[in-house]
Parts: C-alpha cells; structure tokens; sequence
C-alpha cells in the first residue's frame, strides 16, 4: 500500500505526521534514535498506531513509499537520504509539505545573517496589514503546523535555511529576499559555490509577476539580480540607488520612479547597527512589493524591539553593559555584533567546528575588543588566528559560567561584554536558545 515515509521524529516531522494525518495520508516515520519513546511521539501527533523504522533502513522499507519528507537536520548525504534518493523517491522538506497546503501567499526570507530579525518585523508588518498572517520556518515554528489555518487572501512570512532550501521543489514565493551570502556551513553543502546556488535557489520558481529583494552590496546578489527569474528590489547600505531603498546621513529612503521617499531614521527605532539598518531595509522592501503602506511600514518598524539571542540587551551593571548575541553563529554575523557595540568589549567566542575560516572576524578585534575569552571546540584554532595577527589577550574558559565571571572580572565601567561565538553552539550545549538563555541567567546572578 501506498505510504509517505517521514525522516525525523522531532519537532518538524511531528508536525509533518499531523498535516498528514490530516490529510487522510497513511506515512511511516524514521529516525536514527534506536531508543526512541515511540509512544510519546505517537502521543504527540495523536494517532495510537504510527509505524516507526529506527536507527538504520532495512531491505524492504522503502516499498511502496511514494514521498519522502525530511526534517532540515538530516543531510542529504546520509545513509537514509542517500537510500530514499537511490529508490529514485522524492525527497521533500516540511516547507514543501506546507506549501502545498496553503490557501495564501508566500514571503520566504534567507540569507547568511539577519533572517530572524528580519523576518520577524517583516512579520510584525503584515501582521498588523492583514489578520490572516503565519509566521513560519527556520525560526522555530515548523511550517507543517500553522498551515492549516492559512486562508485565502492571506500570507505566510517564512524564515528558510539553505538545509530547507535544498529539498523545496514547488514553492513559489510572491516575494522573497536574500540579505546576504557569507560563508557558512561548507560542512554541510561542500563548497561555497553550492551554499550560493542553494541560497539563490529560493527564486526557481518564481516569475515576473513576483519579487526578489536583494542586498547591493553583496557582490554575489548584485551579479544575480542580472539573472533572477522575477523583479528584483536592490537595498543598499553604502549607496545612493537609482531605484531601490538606501542608508544615508541615518535615515532611510526609498527611490521609485524618480520620486525619493523618506521612511524613517535611525534614532527613532530600537534596533542597533548598521546590519539593523539592512534587515529594516529588507522588511520595508518585501512589505512594499505587497502593497503595505509606507505609513504603516514606519509605524511598525518604529516599535519593533530586537528578537532574543541576537544582539540582545541584557543588563548593565557597575557601568558594565551585557549582551547576548548566542545567534551569532558564524564570523559575518560576530563581525556585526562586535561593530553595533558602543564601548570597549569584551568578547566571548568559540564553540562548534562548522570548518569555518576566523582570520576577518579577528582581524576586527584590535581596537575594538579589549579581551577575548574562548570557550568550545574551536578555542584553540581561534588562539592561533589571534596569534598570527599579535591579538595576545585571551584566555580560555572551561564552561560558560567560568566565560561569564572572567569577563565580569576584565570588564569596566563604560565597557560591554558580548557572547557572540561565531560558531554553532552543538556539542556544548542543545541550540543556541539554550547557550544565549543560559548566559543571561549567568550574568544576572552577577
């Protein structure tokens, strides 16, 4: 009998069991978890009598198996895709699954750095334009689960990885956008050159009746903005543009059809940065190509506070202000953590080895950051980087609690401390919610 087969048993592919519960659809479910409580994931979707496969595929699983949904941690290159693929099965993300069930329209937002926030006011725009609004994806909110109360007339605002990017086939965005491709896990897609085409892929199947917002000064959208298959709406931080949103002397403007627009400046929204800056330019951007108000857009925008983990004000004390940037999983986004800084900082880094290159992210340190303090995998490879350029002020800590008492110990009044690792937070701890909520109870016990 004909059957979908679901990989991964947590959070994404529950949801997926649902929808398709839902849909009258009968499914197995696979995860490499040989111990897995079976019952409380049959518990969880709310049907007695899931048929589960654990830890490893045997001949014969894969009959009769019509799609194949995969949650966004299992690579494509693992034993039971490879198996799914070789069986010449279809291989769909849950966004996939979702898409296909949705009565409204798509914004899907990727990039390097900048998703979260910027999805998260994209969302906070349409939100209070149109009711009927989802917020969905990579941030934290399983597609698969809200669909169901999609309407027509609606939109779904989607935070979209490069993993969930790799196994879309049908979706089609009325407007996306790419903030920005820097590298990032090359452990997982090979080579910068695949992470680009993943990234630039979230366009495929859009046409000229659609959106794409691209940011200027990133060399590789620029050049792609030449090539993508729908319109395309340049923002830049660094430029007047002919046409398009720009940054300049602090305030935001948007050039269209000769006419200049101001939406607002800098001093009066609570976001810091000029990476910020983009990710507002970004939001406006999509939320104009809908058809939002620009009155409505600033309003919004106005009072929008930053989402958790992510360059997050926690305290001040003695002087000493804290900020959690735990999301900061890669150099470019450490790099925008340690810029939007007002004072001296005091760093704390290290974590997950994602075969990442450290060299730009140190070479801002001098000047900027007072002293560093390592923690995690990669401790040591970020201490021989810093030795190569003469940065001689750090140390190593054992866990984050010791990280969080050496920089209250080296910090001073008028300076910041800042966990931005510039590196996943696995092996060490769950997620990066887990290391960012952990830092803030450390330093509030200070």
């Amino acid at each position: 009998m004909a059957k979908d087969l679901i990989v991964g048993a947590g959070r994404s592919g529950i949801d997926s069991a649902r929808l398709l519960r839902s849909l009258g659809k009968d499914f197995v479910m696979f995860d490499g978890n040989e111990r897995l409580d079976t019952a409380a994931v049959c518990a969880r979707v709310g049907k007695v009598d899931i048929p589960f496969i654990l830890g490893a595929l045997k001949k014969g699983d894969l009959d009769g198996v019509d799609i194949c949904v995969t949650s966004p941690g299992v690579p494509l290159f693992s034993d039971v895709l490879t198996a799914v693929a070789e069986k010449g099965i279809p291989i769909w993300s849950e966004i996939e699954l979702a898409y296909r069930c949705d009565r409204g329209s798509v914004v899907a937002i990727t990039g390097t750095n900048g998703k979260t926030t910027t999805t998260a006011l994209t969302y906070a725009i349409f939100k209070a334009w149109n009711e009927h609004t989802l917020l969905v994806g990579n941030i934290e909110i399983p597609y698969t689960g809200l669909v169901g109360e999609s309407v027509a007339g609606g939109w779904t605002v989607a935070e979209i990885s490069s993993f969930q990017l790799e196994t879309m086939r049908t979706v089609k965005p009325k407007v996306s956008a790419i903030l920005n491709i820097t590298p990032d896990h090359l452990d997982r897609h090979g080579s910068m050159e695949g992470y680009i085409a993943v990234k630039e892929s979230i366009t495929k199947n859009q046409d000229r009746d659609d959106f794409c917002v691209l940011n200027y000064e990133d060399e590789v959208l620029r050049a792609f903005g030449a090539k993508a298959p729908c319109k395309v709406v340049f923002f830049s931080s660094a430029r007047e543009l002919e046409e398009g949103w720009f940054y300049r002397g602090g305030e935001i403007f948007l050039r269209e059809n000769g006419e200049t627009l101001r939406l607002l400046g800098a001093d009066e929204v609570k976001l810091v940065g000029l990476h910020n800056m983009e990710n507002i330019m970004a939001a406006a951007a999509m939320a104009h190509c809908a058809g939002v108000p620009l009155e409505l857009i600033r309003s919004v925008t106005r009072d929008f506070t930053a989402v958790e983990h992510r360059i997050e004000f926690v305290r001040e004390k003695d002087g000493v202000k804290y900020y959690n940037d735990s999301k900061g999983t890669n150099t470019d986004a450490a790099i925008k953590a340690i810029e939007a800084m007002p004072g001296p900082t005091v760093l704390l880094g290290g974590g997950y080895d994602k075969h990442a290159d450290f060299s730009d992210w140190v070479a801002r340190f001098p000047g900027k950051v007072k002293k560093l303090i390592l923690l995690g995998q990669t401790r040591e490879q970020i201490a021989a980087c810093c030795d190569r350029i003469g940065f001689s002020n750090y140390v190593f800590a054992e866990t984050l609690e010791e990280a969080v008492a050496l920089a209250h110990a080296a910090a001073g009044a008028g300076d910041c401390v800042l966990l931005s690792p510039a590196c996943a937070s696995w092996g060490m701890f769950k997620n990066y919610q887990q290391r960012g909520t952990m830092f803030k109870e450390f330093v509030r016990a200070l």
